[in-house]
């Protein structure tokens, strides 16, 4: 295999911006990475919630992760020819109109009951995170010094890991119920009784979404007003016209591997995160890990609530707890990567993940929990570093490669569904699939993400 360039400079398109700052607009795009965290953070809730609201067990919950991330796959690729065409700035309003319209449907969803309406309402989320994710993601690594694109990344993901805290603590203060419910509790109680707690349960998600949507829109306002560099590779200045073959994109090995690798890697990062609450309920509902319960106790008294919490909340606020380790981690792995490379810093945390999980798998018990805690720190710096090595080099492909690379973000719609059929079997057995998917991106850090083409 003939080596390629690792990287391709970029120039700005865009006279009105050059030479000036790009402060303002690195930092409104940075702001998008804080609202699709926000999104992925709260369908953990969700699938705990709809358990209950809609009367679904664990796989029939799991489907909300799978109409989520097929959002991803069918609109990436048209998200990635529509910045070829339109450029980034058209690309992420569209991408944040999309995002605020299925906020907005999630109140009349919530108030006929329909679970295919609110799985329509993600999907219709998850398509607009597509153009997001696929705009900002290449925009911060190709806006700047190529041999820091990796930092770069990592750093506008750090921001990511802000909004993902936010998401169980909204769930745990204003969609949980303080009362724990269950299939059995409300199969024994009068059917109308069981069917008001469900509407309840259901109304308790319009007002968290209403306030995301308005928040999209007002995010999207700064982009109409504020003028954006239009960063274009040499490649694409000398040949804009030049039709791209999305099969030949495949002959970039370390493009390939890096989309089977970020295939596995949401596949196991949603398996974690949408099935956390059970994990912890299965692992340890009565005994608590004590950092967590301090973050529990520190977050209550900041927002003045108080009296007793259900186990389900309790759980929640350990997902939270399990998201400020991730971001810790995002800022410990983007330190790291401005003195030693990116893949060996993924080296690092990947191994470290894998060996967490094998020890939850075995130990069981607040244990469990305390690992599953601790991969999410390891799991931090995936995402962008799989996807900046992914499509590093690539010259005027890289929007279409960006494509492809959001596409395999389906991961967290198939493995899901594959955990959530082994839990029947026990929560060590669901665990497996993460494990086996962090074990590939050890491979993928070691050998597949070297800058190759065939």
């Amino acid at each position: 295999m003939a080596s390629i360039p690792s990287s391709a400079k970029a120039t700005v398109k865009s006279p009105a911006t050059s030479g000036s700052s790009y402060f303002i607009p690195l930092a409104l795009v940075t702001s998008l990475f804080f609202l699709w965290g926000l999104a992925n953070s709260l369908n953990g809730t969700l699938i705990k919630q709809f358990q209950i609201a809609l009367d679904l067990n664990r796989f029939q919950a799991g489907v909300i992760d799978f109409a989520f991330y097929m959002g991803y796959f069918f609109m990436a690729l048209p998200a990635g020819y529509f910045m070829k065409r339109f450029g980034y700035k058209k690309g992420i309003l569209f991408g944040l109109l999309l995002y605020a319209a299925g906020a907005f449907l999630f109140y009349p969803a919530a108030s006929v009951r329909v679970y295919g309406f609110f799985l329509f309402a993600l999907f219709t989320i998850a398509s607009g995170l597509a153009f997001l994710e696929t705009a900002a993601n290449l925009y911060v690594t190709v806006l700047g010094d190529p041999d820091k694109s990796e930092w770069r990344i990592n750093f506008a993901q750090s921001f990511n890991g802000i909004s993902l805290i936010l998401g169980p603590v909204i769930g745990s203060l204003f969609i949980f119920s303080r009362t724990e419910y269950t299939t059995e509790t409300l199969a024994a109680m009068p059917a109308v009784e069981a069917e008001q707690i469900r509407i309840q349960e259901a109304l308790s998600v319009q007002g968290p979404y209403l306030f995301i949507g308005a928040l999209v829109l007002f995010v999207a306002l700064l982009f109409v007003i504020t003028r954006m560099p239009e960063p274009v590779t040499e490649d694409e200045a000398e040949s804009t016209d030049r039709p791209i073959s999305i099969l030949s994109l495949f002959r970039h090995r370390h493009l390939t591997l890096g989309i089977i690798a970020q295939f596995l890697n949401v596949g196991a990062q949603t398996v974690l995160w949408g099935y956390f609450v059970d994990f912890k309920l299965d692992f340890s509902r009565e005994e608590h890990w004590s950092l967590a319960e301090g973050y529990m106790n520190l977050i209550n008294s900041i927002t003045g609530t108080t009296g007793t919490l259900s186990s389900t909340q309790i759980a929640g606020y350990h997902a939270s707890f399990a998201l400020v380790l991730f971001m810790l981690g995002r800022f410990v792995g983007t330190s790291l990567m401005s003195r030693i490379s990116p893949s060996r810093v993924l080296t690092w945390y990947s191994v470290g993940a894998t060996l967490l999980l094998v020890m939850a798998i075995f130990s069981g018990g607040l244990t469990a929990v305390i690992c599953l805690s601790l991969t999410y720190f390891c799991q931090s710096i995936m995402f962008p570093t799989i996807f900046a090595l992914s499509t590093k080099g690539l010259g005027a492909e890289s929007k279409l490669a960006s494509s492809l690379v959001i596409m395999s973000i389906v991961g967290g719609a198939v493995m899901p569904m594959v955990a959530g059929a082994l839990f029947k079997s026990g929560p060590a057995f669901a665990l497996v699939v993460p494990m086996l998917c962090f074990a590939f991106i050890i491979y993928y850090a070691l050998r597949g993400a070297r800058v190759t083409t065939n």
